[in-house]
């Protein structure tokens, strides 16, 4: 190798034999990966879906692995200047370091997702597998977060300007990491809170909630977030410090299932138990109802009407949301129909002319004096 390198030396100028050896032995490196992933890919086919994803993740750190070993093996026999090999060499460290930060992100990637593997989330019913789904999720993120943390201060900790400058910063009286505390504090109590989420469980993802007056269901946590899918497809953003700091409501927590109440005013002439039997065929009639209950009650009066609530149950908030609509709509026209007196309506109590009054008294007053 050492003779081939003097013979294309020979041939051509110094500083085009340098770098070219070192572009070919790239080239070279991916090449090489190109032909191993074909011959992998044709191995195993398609009857091994465990390993056609591990291959598809890993393909970028693989490529630069190559890439590392072959300029690794070129790089002492390229003929390069004194000016070069250094900033070549310094490149090669800063490139070994963040290959080494990709391999541990894609493991925890890999090792989050075979995990997550083992639950399902096509039931109904899926707590447990929501509640490792956010556990993990947010935990691998504050891990990736201090992965890449780390790798950038190792690699950026070879430069000797920057290695001097923070031995300094950090000898230094303590104004500066105040100051740098107090910017961060967002951060990092962001952080701390995803871990607390993870841990307590006050949200998990696809939890119904709300929040700021406005419904909808937990959608993504982020490192420092929290995505909320809203009833019309609207997304808030809320940091991750707010669940633990305020109160919102989780219509999710420990069970879908939800109770909805209809409220209706009728006159006080309404046959309730009447409508009370009709509200129980409404429900058991539809397939939003998850028979567990169904109850009519007078819950207040004024000088009109009577206030009828109506409780019927669901499965979950869409559907609670849903069976609410169609008990009322239904209850309505059966009012509407069958029973119109129980609509609300105003009374009067006309008094008769006062002429009448007069012919009927036994005397009348003429004002006269005596």
């Amino acid at each position: 190798m050492q003779e081939l390198v003097e013979r294309i030396s020979g041939l051509a100028p110094q500083w085009v034999v340098g770098p070219g050896l070192i572009a070919g032995a790239i080239i070279g490196a991916l090449l090489i990966y190109k032909v191993i992933r074909a011959l992998v890919r044709r191995t195993i086919g398609a009857r091994n879906s465990i390993l056609l994803p591990i291959l598809q993740r890993t393909a970028g750190p693989a490529r630069l692995a190559l890439c590392l070993i072959a300029v690794a093996l070129v790089l002492p026999l390229a003929p390069l200047s004194d000016g070069w090999r250094p900033a070549l060499t310094h490149v090669f460290a800063v490139a070994t370091i963040a290959l080494i930060g990709w391999i541990t992100i894609r493991v925890v990637d890999l090792a989050a997702t075979r995990y997550l593997q083992r639950f399902r989330n096509d039931i109904a019913e899926n707590f447990l597998a929501r509640k490792h789904v956010t556990q993990v999720r947010v935990f691998k993120r504050v891990t990736d977060t201090l992965i890449i943390v780390v790798a950038v201060s190792t690699a950026l900790m070879t430069f000797d300007s920057v290695r001097q400058y923070g031995v300094s910063l950090f000898a230094s009286a303590g104004a500066a990491g105040v100051i740098v505390g107090l910017a961060a504090r967002p951060l990092l109590s962001n952080l701390i809170a995803g871990v607390q989420i993870a841990v307590t469980q006050p949200i998990r993802i696809e939890d119904a909630v709300i929040i700021e007056n406005e419904w909808g269901w937990v959608e993504d946590i982020a490192s420092t977030y929290v995505v909320i899918r809203l009833w019309d497809w609207r997304r808030m953003v809320v940091p991750l410090s707010y669940f633990i700091e305020r109160p919102f409501q989780n219509w999710t927590r420990d069970a879908a299932s939800l109770i909805g109440s209809v409220m209706l005013h009728v006159d006080y002439a309404a046959d309730v138990p009447r409508i009370r039997k009709r509200l129980e065929e409404i429900v058991k009639q539809s397939k939003l109802w998850d028979g567990a209950v169904v109850n009519l009650q007078v819950t207040d009066t004024d000088s009109r009407t009577m206030e009828l609530r109506a409780l019927v149950s669901a499965r979950n908030a869409p559907q609670a949301w849903d069976l609410r609509c169609e008990v009322r709509e239904k209850l309505i026209a059966f009012l509407q129909k069958e029973m119109r007196d129980a609509l609300p309506r105003d009374r009067a109590d006309i008094s008769p002319p006062l002429a009448v009054y007069e012919d009927q008294a036994p005397t009348r007053y003429t004002g006269a004096s005596h």
